[in-house]
């Protein structure tokens, strides 16, 4: 690599923000180094914890997200943040709205803040910021916060990429069963029910902690309905007495109540997240989850150099190019020519000639 590459990690590695800054953006746009750069800076991560932030649009994630920010700072924590944003139309940039909410902790030294656009992606996250997140962990953050765009049903990516997911809604967010069918009952960690002054917000705490309390019911804790009086099973309290249970080896999300607006109820819900990481720690969940991701992440390296060294390829383009007859005249189908490309592509997959 050229020699202000090797400046680069030298000034990353001394903690300089500029440094971080220009890391950041080579492994979010995948310029010249990428490859380099993640190959240098992968010894070093596993050390921060990661918090995930997900919900529906005007839930308040980013008002309770500036409020986590301030109160790990005040515990003496470094705080990564990757804000995901909207594209916008006109420059295909982040629309910066989540980094104008968290201006009171903008300028913290101890604090960096970087917007990424979804740029298409589906999956509430832009398709860099697992390996965003990878940087801040090397650079040395204590904590990195990860607040998704808030699209609504396909936020899903989050749980894959933080170790601990909180679903943030309120009472307006609509019919709540059928927001908390969506997939959230599978990648919550915890619950916040925001604006929890307003109308509707007991009935939708309750309507959480209904589902949780029949899905644990389910594993094995619901009575069978021939010749049980079932008055005497309550899902929701099933719910909150498991969520206040000291088991280790167990985890039922708790249901929380916030009114960020007025900073109440954050401190219950990082003292909840800190449980939830004591829980994976002793579990071993963790270290599963953290294995997930690494196995993901080499999944979507070996994808992607798969795709970039076929098509990038001339000949490849043009021995498909003359398989276009065969397949428009029914005597070859799109499966037996994607066998055949990749039997005769080996070489060109491996670098190792036949």
């Amino acid at each position: 690599m050229p020699q202000s590459f090797d400046a680069l990690v030298a000034d990353f590695e001394a903690g300089k923000a500029a440094a971080l800054a220009r890391a950041v953006s080579i492994v979010e746009n995948h310029r010249a180094g990428y490859d380099e750069l993640m190959t240098r800076l992968h010894p070093k991560l596993g050390r921060a914890q990661r918090l995930g932030i997900t919900g529906p649009p005007g839930a308040g994630k980013s008002t309770v997200t500036n409020l986590i920010v301030q109160s790990l700072r005040q515990d003496g924590l470094t705080v990564g943040v990757i804000a995901v944003d909207p594209t916008s139309p006109f420059t295909g940039g982040a629309l910066l709205g989540d980094r104008v909410r968290m201006e009171s902790v903008a300028l913290d030294p101890g604090v960096y803040i970087r917007s990424m656009a979804t740029r298409g992606s589906l999956g509430g996250l832009s398709a860099r910021t697992a390996e965003v997140a990878d940087v801040l962990d090397a650079f040395g953050f204590d904590r990195i916060i990860i607040e998704t765009v808030g699209v609504g049903q396909t936020e899903l990516d989050i749980a894959r990429t933080a170790d601990t997911t909180v679903v943030v809604l309120v009472p307006e967010s609509g019919d709540s069963i059928q927001t908390l069918k969506a997939g959230v009952m599978e990648i919550a960690d915890i619950f916040v029910v925001n604006k929890g002054d307003r109308p509707g917000a007991d009935r939708l705490r309750n309507d959480i902690e209904l589902m949780l309390g029949l899905r644990r019911g389910s594993t094995g804790n619901m009575p069978a309905h021939h010749g049980v009086q079932l008055k005497s099973f309550n899902p929701i309290r099933i719910a909150r007495e498991a969520a206040r249970s000291e088991d280790p080896e167990q985890w039922t999300p708790p249901v929380l109540g916030t009114i960020a607006s007025k900073g109440e109820g954050i401190d219950l819900l990082l003292a909840a997240v800190g449980r939830h990481f004591r829980y994976l720690e002793v579990s071993g969940a963790l270290k599963g989850r953290r294995r997930i991701r690494l196995r993901n992440q080499v999944a979507e390296v070996v994808a992607e150099r798969v795709r970039n060294r076929l098509w990038d390829d001339p000949e490849t383009n043009a021995w498909l190019d003359a398989q276009l007859d065969l397949l428009e005249s029914g005597a070859a189908t799109p499966f037996s020519v994607a066998d055949e490309l990749l039997r005769r592509s080996g070489p060109l997959l491996t670098g190792v000639e036949a």
